[in-house]
């Protein structure tokens, strides 16, 4: 399973590249604002990075609007994959970007009927959020298994990219049941790398070691 950083940080994405983890980055609206910056400069700036999945969301909401908006957003880089909501309008211009050659994430997808016509109509990837249904009381993951199961059925492309995560539980039934990718903020992607026992079993082994004899 690829694993996605969820953050327009640069910094962010810089440091798990480095560690040689990443597959790829998630963008919306709401996380370019924090970073304060102009879209398509960071956008380019995450791209020069070598990231090879960047993804950037429409803000328009008719179909004309969204194909305006996608077709500016794959000239920054080839890396770019473009954001579109799960409407009827954004179903239409992802058929349209999609026979363009674009490469859609068609995201905010909440139920596998949805997830359905995001591969009918070429979306690259659907973004099912597991984590708001969870917080409506659904369970978020029974979605992903259905969406693996009807895209397996039918051998659609689209590849299930897990949204929403909200903690290491999410990532690691998000492999289980088959999702392609999950993206994730920086501080879960930390989280995979730790647990208690590997910190008490390298503090036991550094004391163990200052006994040897040097020299």
């Amino acid at each position: 399973m690829q694993l996605f950083l969820d953050t327009a940080s640069v910094n962010e994405i810089r440091t798990m590249w480095e560690v040689g983890i990443l597959d790829g980055v998630t963008t919306n609206p709401t996380l370019v604002a924090k970073e304060g910056r102009r879209f398509e400069e960071l956008l380019r700036e995450i791209c020069a990075l070598g990231v090879p999945s960047v993804s950037a969301e429409v803000v328009a909401t008719d179909t004309e609007g969204m194909l305006s908006e996608g077709r500016r957003l794959r000239e920054i880089h080839p890396a770019i994959y473009v954001k579109v909501p799960m409407t009827p309008a954004g179903l239409r211009a992802t058929r349209t970007l999609a026979k363009e050659g674009t490469r859609v994430n068609m995201t905010l997808v909440f139920s596998a009927n949805q997830a359905l016509l995001a591969a009918k109509v070429g979306a690259a990837y659907v973004s099912p959020f597991i984590g708001r249904l969870d917080d409506q009381g659904q369970d978020g993951m029974n979605l992903v298994r259905d969406i693996v199961t009807i895209y397996r059925n039918y051998r659609f492309p689209t590849r299930v990219l897990v949204a929403s995560v909200r903690h290491p539980v999410h990532v690691l039934d998000a492999a289980k049941a088959g999702a392609d990718i999950a993206t994730m903020p920086f501080a879960v992607m930390e989280k995979l790398a730790q647990h208690p026992l590997t910190d008490l079993g390298l503090a036991r082994f550094l004391k163990d070691w200052e006994k040897v004899p040097k020299g």
